[in-house]
């Protein structure tokens, strides 16, 4: 799928593959771990191994089930991850032996409760672009200002989408009775890269508005984004590159309650602050639906599936970004952190302006 990027300059050409030397993650934890407790808690530095492998590797070397290993987050297969995983604390002598070429124990604590999923802050990242000359240093780093100042769009990233991008196809099929899947982890899993790919869908076509906004008259849109002009002229005074339409549900930001947005300059000002954000809809039952111009847009990316929908950020905020340029290695070194569910990838398709899977 084509779509639009939150960023005004040309794109750029790079080289960039997801490999443990140029792509490395660290997790940051929801809450400050205790001390003490039942559970051990484990740092785990991991390499070229998914997070489901880990589990599979330390459950079959204790004699235990997957289920019994606790974790806050899936980290990315080909990278360089460290990550904090949780086991019965009557494991700690057995893993105190455990060896791995892949896997290396960081460090370890104790806590009175199992990691769980979504048990994250967030993510930073070190990732190295290749082939990168000067010309497209400087454009990157005021992109990156760019990104630091305002955020960007919050895209599912590619891997949502499994390594022949078609797992959103077998997700509707599942979602609507067309196609069975008798696994019911594999089940939610395409339903959810469906969601996923309609959300995607929707942020592109915000985008679309945004960059219109930007670069024609109220007038000249009227017909063409069938919006109300009076509408359309406070939408090109916001001061904020994303648009915040009469009817959207806003989030507080990183975590809060939802609320309608109803065209209050205060509630624009939260925006602008970080205090707030845009969300997106996930498909589904039980969904909180936005309503007025924003709804009539979001309704265009809706389908009736048997899942319960959600609502996501549409826009987030990078912190701790940096970019060096190492002229002799032809190199840009990035390093950014992320809140949880934000994909690294997407923030490097937005300095490209381009996909680079």
């Amino acid at each position: 799928m084509d779509r639009f990027y939150s960023l005004g300059h040309s794109s750029i050409n790079f080289h960039f593959k997801q490999t443990a030397r140029d792509f490395v993650v660290e997790e940051l934890p929801l809450y400050d771990f205790s001390g003490e407790g039942e559970h051990l808690i484990l740092f785990v530095r991991k390499k070229n191994i998914a997070t489901m492998e880990l589990v599979s590797i330390l459950a079959k070397y204790l004699g235990i089930k997957n289920k019994e290993i606790g974790y806050a987050g899936l980290k990315d297969k080909y990278a360089m991850t460290k990550q904090y995983i949780s086991i019965h604390k009557q494991h700690e002598e057995a893993m105190d032996t455990f060896t791995h070429e892949g896997i290396k124990i960081l460090s370890k604590t104790y806590h009175n409760n199992k990691i769980r999923i979504g048990h994250l802050k967030g993510n930073r990242f070190y990732i190295k672009l290749k082939k990168v000359n000067p010309t497209s240093a400087i454009k990157m780093d005021e992109a990156l200002k760019n990104i630091s100042e305002f955020g960007m769009p919050n895209y599912f990233g590619y891997q949502r989408f499994g390594n022949d991008g078609d797992n959103h196809i077998q997700g509707e099929q599942i979602a609507k009775g067309t196609k069975r899947e008798r696994n019911p982890k594999i089940r939610k899993f395409l339903i959810s890269a469906y969601q996923s790919h309609l959300f995607n869908m929707w942020l592109s076509r915000r985008l679309e508005i945004n960059t219109l906004l930007a670069n024609f008259e109220a007038k000249e849109l009227e017909s063409l984004l069938n919006i109300p002009l009076e509408e359309l002229k406070k939408l090109k005074k916001q001061k904020h590159p994303f648009k915040v339409l009469f009817g959207d549900i806003m989030e507080h930001y990183p975590h809060g309650r939802l609320f309608d947005f109803d065209g209050s300059e205060e509630d624009l000002e939260r925006f602008n602050t970080r205090n707030i954000s845009v969300t997106g809809m996930l498909c589904g039952e039980k969904v909180k639906m936005s309503s007025l111009t924003a709804g009539i847009i979001e309704k265009d990316f809706d389908d009736t599936i048997n899942a319960d929908g959600a609502r996501r950020y549409a826009w987030v905020y990078p912190v701790g970004v940096e970019g060096r340029f190492n002229a002799i290695e032809a190199q840009y070194e990035l390093n950014f952190t992320l809140p949880k569910g934000s994909y690294a990838t997407v923030l490097i398709e937005e300095l490209a302006k381009k996909k680079i899977n």
